[in-house]
């Protein structure tokens, strides 16, 4: 989203350099690289704990010669934008995002998973890992190996809508650290009313500084 929306400086990448510090990770432990991360960056080791992306800082240290943190988009947009946000009581959201994995399940997502695994899907370092892939992939498994029988199709429901709640509540704390987000109850018989309002008086004003 910032990406799209907000003035970004995108870092160069280097493949090799990249594979080097993944053979560190391996085989020193990305404890390690996040130690050396904290020499150089401390800010972006303060916040990332996922190995990808603690490599690729270390990558555009190393290629660039400047912290990651420094390529950190500002809160300024590229053209006038508008950012509306949906706001959810909390046991509806997690009811209707349990809803959503079932409806998913119901839909063929262990025979998607299935069709995958022919393509490489074990293999993908960010597919295999992807909510939902993740969780259906081991029930897939389950069923064809043997490797986990008591992980069921059930279980994988269950840990798909637990992690759903978990990236939904990083995905608001992410949106709600952005003043410039105008946020409304989505459930609000008025919702459609108020966001257009809110829009008709953007227009406005964007036509008048026109």
């Amino acid at each position: 989203m910032r990406a799209a929306l907000d003035k970004l400086e995108l870092p160069g990448t280097d493949p090799a350099v990249r594979a080097r510090l993944e053979e560190e990770s391996r085989a020193h432990g990305i404890g390690a690289l996040r130690a050396r991360l904290a020499d150089v960056d401390p800010d972006s080791a303060a916040k990332l704990n996922d190995e990808r992306r603690i490599i690729r800082a270390l990558e555009v240290y190393e290629v660039t010669g400047r912290p990651f943190s420094a390529f950190m988009p500002t809160r300024e947009y590229v053209s006038d934008t508008l950012q509306i946000g949906l706001n959810m009581d909390r046991a509806r959201l997690h009811e209707r995002l349990h809803d959503r994995v079932v409806a998913m399940e119901k839909a063929g997502l262990l025979a998607e998973v299935e069709q995958l695994v022919d393509r490489g899907l074990r293999q993908g370092k960010t597919a295999s890992r992807a909510i939902g892939y993740a969780q259906f992939l081991r029930a897939f498994e389950a069923q064809t190996s043997g490797a986990d029988q008591r992980y069921t199709v059930a279980q994988a429901i269950e840990d798909t809508t637990v992690a759903t709640r978990q990236f939904a509540r990083r995905q608001l704390t992410w949106f709600r650290a952005d003043p410039r987000v105008h946020w409304f109850d989505a459930e609000s018989p008025t919702l459609l009313e108020d966001t257009l309002t809110l829009i008709q008086g953007y227009i406005a004003g964007s036509a008048n500084l026109a």
